[in-house]
């Protein structure tokens, strides 16, 4: 252990007047050292102290292989912040183990320790006894970059990631372990470019289907891949690899497992026990009480512990606007409104407020992330002006509003023309990542590619119009695995991705359009150092609805670099089209979505063009450019 944990004679643990004020306030960041199980030695012999809060039971034991999973056997003792603990004699690393919970009308539960670092492999529940403090990390460097790294101004392009189905093994195992997915996933996103990963739970949890959004070990990565040291050396050789690694995480809700935290001592601990606050009807599952501070330590010093234990360099907090909102997904009747009548919630939002002040205080440079699809004012602005205090938030409008224009056929883009402009009103008030994530990819939603309009060539054009989209306008970017194999089928979390396209042209050019894409977002300054500021991005036009076309800057800080950005989003080309640019002088075509390497027809500029003193667009000079059909052209300012 880290910290050094006070005991009695008996091998009780006992809190410090600063842990418990830390405790009473809801604010006490690292109980994963003082609760669950740690190896020790107690009066010379070797076992192992355990800790669990349950405020109301009437006994709790240690049930384990060594007293032949008996309640009674190894008692723990309680004290008066309803926290019980003890010393068991021989219980080591690797050892099963559960605890007995005798509410007060009598029964007993057999629940698994909520700070248990290890567990087992669904079906079966136990906790494993384990220990986090030998693994020897090699990351110093990454970790002193990311301390003093202003991510705010780099480029940031994350590759989302299921692991059980983003590749599986051809020897009859279900699933690669950490160490061989650091790696095989290691060579392949550095192949693509990408900047960081993001991981969809790995908090152990019991469902496959839930993709790990129902937790049930909030300190435990699930061994589905392998040992905590396994993890962490997954996440170590990320990061010598100079990438970020980002966990979902999911203080939304957890589920109702017999084993789980709800109902731990027999009453509603964890949970509220009004189902008007303390239950989800859409997805079945107990929600947190954010108001009970005991909870607080518990979800807080989760966070935490991920980030100290485990170096990650950011979460992602999933579902927070049905935190946000009591009358969430419920009619008139069902919700509980809050002390002065409304329909926020307070805890929940002092809870969220907390947890990035914790975040951005003790782990500078480590990142948060709000998947948060209403239009709540300050996500991302500091707890200190009023704000949630995220780092950045997804834009859940922008997906919404770009997918369903691109899903539209070209003929009545025209129409629509404000669904894509309409974005940049508020595309600053926040710091936004664009998301094409999972979410958009299942549930009978079919695969992007399979979403796209046309036959088959304008498919795949429509794809890589929409992808030169995203990566062209302001703020950071998220892909979900698959979509840069232009697959066909929607991601199934039960078998692997399809790994056969690769080898075939089409499939290659939307795999080498996202490679470039990252490298031209890394390259190329204007399109991140101001992803956050209107400075960073100018309209040429957003009005060109009879040829649904759009143009705009990207202009780095203080005007180094300025790139322009044209799009067609019909399949017809566009020959001598001009457009307004802000200087005179030679403009380099950087990337065309319509190049042979990436499936096209190779329909553009010949590499360059020259401004012509033919006012356009509000400017004083213009080019006259080839747009090619479906397609986009980035071009630099070069003197």
């Amino acid at each position: 252990m880290t910290q050094s944990v006070t005991r009695n004679s008996h091998g009780h643990l006992v809190l410090s007047p600063a842990d418990l004020v830390a405790l009473s306030r809801g604010m006490h960041c690292n109980m994963y050292d003082y609760l669950g199980a740690h190896t020790g030695e107690h009066d010379g012999i070797q076992g192992t102290r355990f800790a669990v809060w349950a405020p109301n039971a009437k006994r709790v034991s240690v049930i384990c292989d060594k007293n032949n999973w008996t309640p009674a056997q190894n008692d723990l003792h309680g004290s008066n912040e309803g926290i019980w603990s003890g010393f068991v004699p021989g219980v080591k690393v690797g050892d099963t183990y559960k605890y007995a919970i005798e509410a007060q009308d009598g029964r007993v539960l057999q629940k698994a320790d909520p700070y248990a670092f290890y567990a087992e492999e669904a079906p079966k529940t136990a906790s494993i006894v384990y220990e986090l403090d030998h693994y020897q990390w090699n990351d110093g460097g990454w970790m002193d970059y990311r301390r003093n790294c202003n991510w705010m101004s780099q480029p940031i392009s994350i590759y989302e990631i299921h692991l059980a189905s983003w590749k599986r093994p051809k020897d009859g195992r279900k699933y690669f372990n950490y160490r061989e997915l650091a790696v095989d996933l290691l060579e392949y996103v550095r192949e693509m470019g990408y900047t960081h990963i993001e991981l969809m739970p790995i908090t152990e949890h019991p469902f496959d289907g839930s993709w790990g959004y129902q937790t049930t070990g909030y300190f435990a990565p699930t061994c589905r891949f392998g040992t905590p040291d396994d993890f962490r050396f997954f996440v170590d050789t990320f990061h010598q690899a100079g990438i970020g690694v980002i966990v979902d995480w999911v203080p939304a809700h957890f589920p109702t497992d017999a084993h789980s935290l709800g109902q731990f001592d027999g009453t509603s601990l964890y949970e509220h026990s009004d189902p008007r606050q303390g239950f989800h009807p859409d997805w079945n599952t107990y929600i947190f009480n954010y108001g009970r501070n005991e909870v607080r330590d518990f979800l807080l010093s989760s966070a935490r512990f991920w980030l100290d234990k485990y170096h990650i360099d950011g979460i992602r907090v999933d579902a927070v606007a049905s935190m946000l909102y009591l009358d969430y997904s419920r009619d008139a009747g069902e919700w509980i409104p809050n002390a002065h009548g409304g329909r926020e919630n307070l805890e929940a939002i002092q809870f969220l407020k907390d947890l990035n002040v914790m975040i951005h205080g003790e782990f500078p440079g480590a990142l948060s992330f709000a998947e948060e699809s209403t239009a709540w004012g300050g996500v991302s602005r500091p707890v200190y002006e009023g704000g949630l205090g995220f780092t950045m938030k997804w834009d859940m409008g922008w997906m919404n509003d770009t997918v369903h224009y691109i899903q539209r056929d070209p003929v009545h883009r025209k129409h629509h023309q404000n669904e894509l402009s309409f974005r940049m009103i508020y595309a600053f008030t926040e710091n936004f990542v664009l998301p094409l994530s999972h979410d958009e990819v299942v549930h009978g939603k079919r695969s992007l590619l399979s979403q796209m309009p046309g036959d088959f060539w304008q498919q795949f054009a429509n794809l890589r119009l929409l992808y030169g989209y995203q990566y062209c306008m302001p703020g950071k970017k998220l892909l979900f695995m698959g979509c840069e194999l232009g697959q066909w089928h929607e991601w199934n979390h039960d078998a692997e991705l399809d790994w056969a396209l690769i080898g075939n042209t089409h499939h290659d050019g939307i795999r080498n359009f996202i490679g470039d894409l990252n490298r031209v977002l890394r390259d190329h300054p204007a399109l991140h150092e101001c992803d956050f500021s209107d400075a960073g991005f100018s309209w040429i036009h957003a009005d060109d609805a009879a040829n649904s076309s759009y143009a705009f800057c990207r202009i780095s800080k203080n005007e180094t670099e300025t790139l322009v950005c044209a799009f067609n989003f019909t399949p017809v080309p566009r020959d001598k089209y001009l457009i307004g640019v802000p200087k005179a002088g030679t403009y380099t075509e950087i990337l065309n979505s319509d190049a042979h390497t990436y499936g096209g027809t190779n329909v553009g500029n010949a590499g360059k063009v020259k401004t012509v003193k033919e006012p356009m667009h509000g400017r004083k000079q213009s080019v006259e450019v080839v747009l090619p059909p479906l397609g986009m052209i980035v071009l630099r300012h070069d003197g």
